[in-house]
């Protein structure tokens, strides 16, 4: 069996997330442990050596190869490919900046940008309407200045800066809560907010890239924008923050940006923004 596909055939299997990924290819690695041999293993086997659940196991041990093989030649049509942690060709600002990156990506486009001069403009959930205008207004600047923008793709703060760059022909970098399928539609066509297609109708792998930590076929879980907004911020040479919800993602995300050493910038609309300045933020 091909490396690649052995690394699908765990990331497809449900109850083996990205951290499990990384350990058993890293594990393998480092006892010549062929794909074969390690599907030989018993469950117990599986538990004790790699630390996977009894669930994720027994998934592994029924999973069959015809299914990974089958999404493989899909996602290989479609032009998706995958990357992970254990990868030397993974992207190197996520590991800079994040202690837990994800084990996994699964990448829709123009790889290219993941090199480029990047920013994210980013406010916490419930902004106001000024707020948002604030956001386009930065977004557009960065734009203009040539950056490539990383953003989400649904909420209102991630949709008023993701449609900035279609006005301009510009690339963009989209970070996904869920699967590129779930997103972006079966035959990864579909652009990825109703918004978005008053601009272009269809997604366009040649300009911009989509990024999906996540099984192409997987749903919104709780924690997935966590996951997502890390995501955003790891690309990102500068991170621009309009609001700041104190303990939230943001918080979160802005303090771990900032201890790693990327560019951030603070809007005095935000309450504590004296305390990131004094962590080495520029307020605006």
């Amino acid at each position: 069996m091909q490396s690649r596909t052995f690394a699908l055939h765990l990331a497809m299997t449900p109850g083996i997330g990205g951290r499990s990924v990384t350990r058993i290819l890293t594990r393998n690695g480092l006892l010549g442990r062929s794909p074969e041999d390690f599907l030989k293993l018993s469950q117990e086997s599986m538990r004790e050596e790699y630390r996977l659940t009894a669930k994720a196991a027994a998934n592994l041990i029924r999973r069959s190869i015809g299914e990974t093989e089958a999404i493989e030649k899909r996602l290989a049509g479609l032009g998706v490919t995958m990357v992970t942690s254990a990868d030397a060709h993974y992207p190197s600002r996520i590991e800079q900046m994040d202690p837990d990156p994800p084990g996994v990506l699964f990448l829709y486009g123009n790889t290219k940008l993941l090199e480029a001069a990047t920013f994210c403009v980013l406010s916490s959930r419930g902004s106001f309407p000024a707020d948002l205008d604030s956001i386009e207004k930065l977004t557009e600047e960065g734009v203009l200045s040539g950056g490539i923008l990383v953003a989400g793709h649904d909420t209102p703060e991630y949709q008023r800066s993701a449609v900035v760059p279609l006005r301009w022909g510009s690339p963009r970098i989209l970070c996904l809560d869920r699967g590129l399928f779930k997103v972006l539609g079966e035959d990864l066509k579909d652009e990825a907010f109703r918004a978005a297609r008053l601009w272009r109708y269809q997604f366009d792998p040649a300009t911009d890239l989509a990024i999906s930590p996540f099984r192409p076929d997987a749903d919104f879980v709780g924690i997935n924008n966590k996951i997502r907004d890390r995501l955003v911020g790891c690309l990102s040479t500068r991170l621009v923050f309009i609001r700041i919800g104190e303990g939230g993602n943001m918080d979160r995300l802005a303090k771990l940006a900032l201890k790693s050493g990327r560019k951030v910038a603070v809007s005095d609309v935000s309450l504590g923004y004296r305390h990131y300045r004094d962590l080495g933020a520029e307020v605006f």
